[in-house]
């Protein structure tokens, strides 16, 4: 025998439709949402796992899945005294998992869309040393070599700029940048080891 679950007691259901009887005016919830459990329960039994399986196609997520098919029987549930017709229950159930996938699926995207970025990795306090020694080895060599080949590399190499542009900024010819370029380079491969 069950026992529904008042507010105040436990209750015999029998009990409960006899005080029902006893007393017209006083309302039978229980015994109403009888009819409601027994419905979703077949409900359940018979098409959980096809549900389960359409709101895991539609989510990609297992989990979510079960958790929208779960909340949907619940709605239904809770809505069972306003269904019109009780035989069509499982078409608005299909209907209640749909919408929930829907709206499982906008809430990921706005999810997605509003996560933090991750920080840009930071360099290793070793590296910042090892780039700062190379760059106080590079500055040694470039100063040791002559002005005009030093000035070709700098344009060249920190300002990126072309031969044409590097021989219109010092005026001289694109033959006269292409030497110093490569006599330059030259150098710093003897003088700067890195």
């Amino acid at each position: 025998m069950t026992a529904m679950y008042s507010a105040d007691r436990l209750v015999d259901p029998r009990r409960a439709n006899r005080e029902a009887e006893d007393m017209p005016d006083k309302p039978t919830t229980g015994v109403a949402s009888t009819g409601a459990d027994e419905a979703i329960t077949a409900l359940y039994s018979s098409h959980y796992v096809a549900l389960v399986r359409l709101a895991t196609w539609l989510l990609h997520d297992s989990a979510v899945a079960e958790e929208v098919v779960q909340e949907s029987f619940v709605a239904v549930h809770g809505r069972w005294h306003r269904l019109r017709d009780t035989d069509k229950a499982l078409a608005y159930l299909r209907t209640t998992v749909v919408n929930g996938c829907r709206s499982a699926l906008r809430r990921r995207v706005v999810a997605d869309r509003n996560r933090p970025r991750p920080p840009d990795p930071a360099a290793s306090a070793e590296s910042h040393v090892v780039a700062s020694a190379q760059r106080t080895a590079l500055l040694a060599a470039l100063a040791q070599l002559p002005r005009r080949q030093r000035e070709v590399l700098l344009l060249r190499y920190y300002l990126d700029l072309s031969e044409a542009e590097i021989a219109d900024t010092l005026r001289i010819s694109r033959g006269a940048v292409k030497s110093h370029s490569s006599r330059g380079i030259a150098a710093l491969r003897t003088t700067w080891k890195d």
